[in-house]
């Protein structure tokens, strides 16, 4: 009995993968539910589990094809076998037989340890005393000739070598030897062409050897873009294309959140078992401005706008095989402690290559955090079909004006992309510094105001 391996629902819009790996070899045990084969789509990478127990037969999709959704990718053999009367009876005589078989072994070897036996009786060993001891004698031909002696004479090459190298310093002689450099081929600049220090790190610079991955990969390497790399090109051009991008910037002390956490990572951590990052005030922050501004969380569909009354916030997480945005829901109904904990699960998830086509659905805004890899300054691309995009970047000290003093305060520039079809220039302003104000001033988050 065999039981088809075929290619699941994929969620909405997806009708085709990429078989990326076969996580089982033909013949290969496999238990329900185990994974077998990888699957590669526009979005995420997923596990197609084995239906039954059995043994992986016929593999029908290779590595790299590209499968329809139902379509089948393998068979599997199941391990339950019928046993009838005559195959017990088989068995029997089998048993039978094998019997006789270890019976026949047993004796032979018996009689093979009786004759090793009495052969070992009847071997008469001679007492040591009886073996005649020989001087040792080198015979003549043993006896090392005396070696004849060779005066050293240096060829013209050595002899120039020799001479070249007694008018360099120790340090350029130290420098010659760890390189392997041929003073022959360098003129020097010293008094009489006499070859300095200077002119040996000047070659050096000026010819340096090949990089490491050109060694290993040659002049040029060529890899094919994965589904999910396409995908993502293919998007972000669609963004480009398709909506009128403009991007506005502010800039945030971050003085009184860095204090508070600070202050309080600990007993945070302690009492809900995760720490207290950044992220949770800024998307606290964005889903008030978010409902300030409704124009920000809308998309425009056809020749309608669509708002969204609901707020899913979507953050961005970069992983080996691509950028991927998963979506944080309910936004504006989680605690702090609920947005982090959620936060470093959907993380997890995407790193681990876990994530589900409905882990990336259904958001209604964006933050991505250029900041964790040392951005000053961005200007983030819409995550098509939302109008807004809110990019973080790293903290920096900086000297600012505070009450007429210049001081010196940790300072993030804040960049929001949003689509100027929906989206005015005052909306799109005033919906930053909504952000600002509530960032420099996190208290406001705890009074919604």
């Amino acid at each position: 009995m065999s039981e088809k391996i075929v290619v699941p629902a994929l969620g909405e819009s997806i009708t085709e993968a990429t078989v990326a790996k076969w996580l089982k070899n033909t013949g290969d045990s496999i238990e329900a539910d185990e994974p077998i084969v990888e699957l590669e789509t526009d979005k995420v990478n997923l596990e197609v589990p084995s239906p039954i127990n059995g043994v992986l037969g016929k593999i029908s999709a290779s590595e790299g094809d590209v499968v329809q959704v139902g379509s089948t990718l393998g068979l599997i053999n199941s391990n339950s076998k019928g046993h009838s009367g005559n195959n017990l009876k088989d068995k029997s005589e089998d048993k039978e037989e094998n019997n006789i078989i270890n019976i026949d072994i047993e004796k032979k070897k018996e009689q093979k340890e009786i004759k090793i036996f009495q052969e070992a009786q009847e071997t008469v060993t001679e007492p040591e005393s009886s073996i005649e001891e020989k001087p040792l004698v080198l015979e003549a031909q043993e006896q090392e000739s005396p070696i004849e002696e060779k005066p050293l004479v240096l060829t013209n090459e050595v002899e120039e070598k020799t001479e070249a190298n007694e008018n360099l310093s120790p340090a350029v002689r130290k420098i010659v030897a760890e390189n392997k450099i041929d003073v022959k081929k360098i003129k020097g600049s010293g008094k009489e062409g006499r070859i300095l220090k200077e002119d040996l790190i000047g070659l050096m610079g000026v010819n340096p050897g090949p990089s490491e991955r050109k060694i290993k990969y040659g002049h040029e390497e060529r890899i094919k873009m994965t589904r999910l790399r396409q995908t993502i090109a293919k998007r972000l051009k669609q963004a480009q294309e398709n909506a009128a991008l403009l991007t506005t910037f502010n800039e945030v002390d971050m003085t009184n959140i860095v204090e508070m956490r600070k202050e309080n990572q600990d007993d945070f951590q302690k009492r809900y078992g995760v720490k207290l990052g950044f992220m949770s005030f800024f998307i606290k922050a964005s889903v008030v401005a978010l409902k300030n501004f409704p124009a920000v969380n809308a998309e425009i569909e056809e020749n309608e706008i669509v708002y969204k009354n609901y707020y899913n916030i979507s953050f961005a997480v970069g992983t080996e095989k691509g950028l991927v945005v998963p979506v944080l829901r309910k936004a504006d109904e989680l605690s702090f402690a609920d947005i982090e904990k959620n936060i470093k699960k959907l993380s997890d998830k995407a790193k681990d290559g876990k994530l589900t086509i409905e882990d990336l659905q259904g958001g209604t805004f964006t933050i991505s955090n250029g900041g964790v890899y040392g951005s000053m300054l961005s200007t983030p691309i819409l995550n098509l079909p939302q109008s807004g995009v809110l990019g973080m970047h790293n903290i920096v000290d900086r000297p600012i004006v505070v009450d007429g003093e210049i001081k010196i305060r940790p300072v993030m520039y804040l960049a929001l992309s949003y689509d100027h079809r929906i989206i005015d220039g005052k909306d799109s302003v005033s919906f930053l510094k909504t952000i600002k104000e509530n960032l420099e001033d996190p208290r406001r988050l705890f009074l919604n105001i």
